[in-house]
């Protein structure tokens, strides 16, 4: 299946992942719907890709965390814009590495309300003109921690084993539609996610990715090109993608220089 023409959304497009995938999805000639809170960015980057591909851009200022915020956008949206051919969900984050008797309420709130609810609140918006047309293609990023738990990780893990309960529960839901659901699991990838789970500590957000090689936001950008770009017929409904050396969630070859 080509992406020429299609219509994607991809939340969280300011960074990492997201925007990995507007980058790789504008070059392969998609339409692209970007949200994320920096709509500075969004702009720019909207700017770049509609130049350098010749490809519509749409970049939209919404935090999936506020419901009205996401109420108004849907609402504003354009006719043009409406049928949504692939949803990319891939905003989300952690925060801290407490242990829960150390934990912030604040924090698990707030990872919660990204993870888990803004996910299922922008899925809600646009699945329902998928059943209508009765196609569609719905991408949940999650994480080798929606299959083990860590120390200090408890709650973002349970957000994470929420989203693939949330992918499977989606692909029951829609049986006898021609709508597909993947989950897409990176292990360690170098982007800006670390830096937020530390407040910005540089320090501590480099030491994760000392001596080892990562994954690249553009590793997991073409795994989920290779996902939503098989037959009609095909779903991949999970990948777990791991760099060389990860092993598991605390398993790292650190000899690399």
């Amino acid at each position: 299946m080509t992406l020429k023409n299609k219509t994607i959304l991809i939340t969280g497009a300011s960074s990492g992942i997201g925007l990995a995938c507007a980058n790789l999805f504008a070059k392969h000639g998609a339409k692209l719907i970007l949200l994320a809170r920096r709509k500075y960015i969004l702009d720019e980057l909207a700017e770049k890709l509609s130049s350098k591909y010749k490809v519509e851009i749409l970049p939209l200022k919404v935090d999936i965390t506020e419901q009205k915020n996401i109420d108004e956008a849907f609402t504003t949206l354009a006719e043009a814009w409406q049928n949504i051919d692939i949803l990319i969900n891939n905003a989300g984050l952690a925060i801290g590495k407490d242990k829960i008797q150390d934990g912030s309420i604040k924090d698990w709130r707030v990872m919660i309300n990204t993870n888990i609810v803004g996910l299922l609140a922008i899925t809600n918006k646009v699945l329902p003109t998928m059943v209508e047309n009765n196609t569609g293609h719905i991408v949940n990023i999650g994480s080798i921690a929606s299959h083990e738990v860590y120390p200090g990780g408890a709650v973002y893990c349970a957000s994470k084993h929420a989203e693939k309960a949330i992918s499977k529960g989606l692909k029951l839901d829609l049986t006898g539609t021609n709508i597909k659901v993947s989950s897409i699991d990176p292990g360690m990838v170098e982007t800006e996610f670390s830096l937020v789970r530390f407040n910005k500590n540089n320090k501590q957000a480099q030491a994760i990715y000392q001596d080892m090689q990562p994954l690249t936001a553009n590793d997991i950008a073409e795994t989920i090109l290779f996902a939503i770009t098989r037959p009609a017929h095909v779903n991949i409904s999970e990948i777990l993608v791991l760099p060389v050396d990860q092993s598991s969630t605390t398993l790292i070859n650190r000899n690399r220089s």
